[in-house]
């Protein structure tokens, strides 16, 4: 039986200060980021990670396959 979907969008809205924080720090560690030649704080990380999810270019989901909360781009979603 396939799914249609194997992420849910999450609006960023629904989810507490604390929760969307821990969201966006997981996502840091865990995926990482590239940002070419300059090195940023960990802080300057978080910061740009919510400004993307703030303006719609990154969509925190639920995974259906890993159970688990994650973000990605939104062209990712289509």
């Amino acid at each position: 039986m396939s799914q249609d979907y194997q992420y849910t969008p999450i609006p960023y809205t629904q989810l507490s200060a604390e929760a969307l924080q821990g969201v966006i720090e997981t996502f840091i560690n865990r995926e990482g980021t590239d940002y070419g030649l300059e090195e940023y704080s960990f802080e300057q990380k978080i910061q740009q990670v919510r400004a993307q999810i703030e303006s719609g270019e990154a969509v925190i989901v639920f995974d259906h396959d890993s159970q688990s909360v994650g973000i990605l781009h939104k062209d990712q979603l289509s």
